[in-house]
């Protein structure tokens, strides 16, 4: 599917459908592509917003989680969100995490799916070596547990990113960045909703990341999907959506009254 990606100042953005929004935050090497089946099935209950996140735009000192904290705040009060369920994997995971500690005001539900914050492998110190598409290839297969995922296309994207020296560059600097900002002490004054999507055979942020972010957010729960690697938004959308839309549903369902 292609959306209309649309534009306010600075902000480019897909959005779809109506009623409460569903921001999605992509991670390092995230497009619209992973998103696909997501925006497809919750486009028809929720307004789903996209924004693309200016990984490659910003200027070194602000290439950082906090730094895309900050677009992503502004991006919201520019368009005036409100009961927002905010949803990053990976490295959106990590933008999404920093955004609810420091402006929790306009956040109903928070979900993680693969999210860095505490403990991620990267891409290894060999990262990356530029003009090698076979390397690059591999690389781009261990986001998945089945290697198909890692399609022509989707390496292509990865394959243009780093043969750009300025992309990695600033690819360098998020991924130290994410590195740097570990948040397992503040995790705990996470007060909304938190839903935990995790690929059992995630070797990027392993299943015991989640077990952990599990522990230290309060009102948190932990779904696990087998056969299932770093993005099961991508891998097993029908899972995935199913997971997320009885999380949602239950969040809007009013308390039970027990005389």
């Amino acid at each position: 599917m292609h959306y209309e990606i649309k534009q306010q100042d600075k902000f480019r953005f897909v959005e779809e459908g109506q009623g409460e929004p569903l921001v999605l935050l992509h991670g390092l090497f995230g497009a619209l592509s992973n998103f696909s089946d997501l925006i497809e099935y919750f486009r028809q209950h929720y307004k789903v917003v996209v924004p693309m996140l200016p990984l490659f735009d910003l200027d070194i000192l602000h290439t950082s989680v906090g730094g895309l904290q900050k677009y992503v705040h502004k991006f919201i009060e520019a368009r005036d969100y409100n009961n927002i369920h905010l949803l990053g994997n990976s490295l959106g995971g990590h933008v999404g995490l920093v955004h609810i500690l420091k402006h929790p005001e306009r956040i109903k539900s928070l979900i993680l799916t693969g999210s860095s914050g505490l403990f991620e492998n990267g891409m290894g110190d060999t990262y990356p070596k530029r003009g090698d598409y076979e390397y690059i290839r591999k690389k781009t297969e261990l986001t998945f547990y089945d290697p198909a995922m890692a399609t022509k296309e989707l390496v292509d994207e990865v394959y243009e990113i780093v043969n750009s020296r300025l992309k990695v560059i600033k690819i360098i600097a998020l991924a130290k960045s994410a590195i740097r900002n570990n948040l397992g002490e503040e995790l705990a004054q996470i007060k909304q909703p938190t839903l935990l999507v995790w690929g059992n055979n995630d070797t990027i942020t392993p299943p015991f990341v989640a077990r952990e972010f599990n522990k230290l957010i309060p009102n948190s729960e932990l779904h696990f999907i087998d056969k299932c690697g770093h993005a099961p938004m991508m891998e097993v959308p029908g899972e995935f959506n199913s997971i997320l839309h009885k999380f949602l549903t239950k969040l809007n369902q009013p308390a039970a009254v027990h005389q």
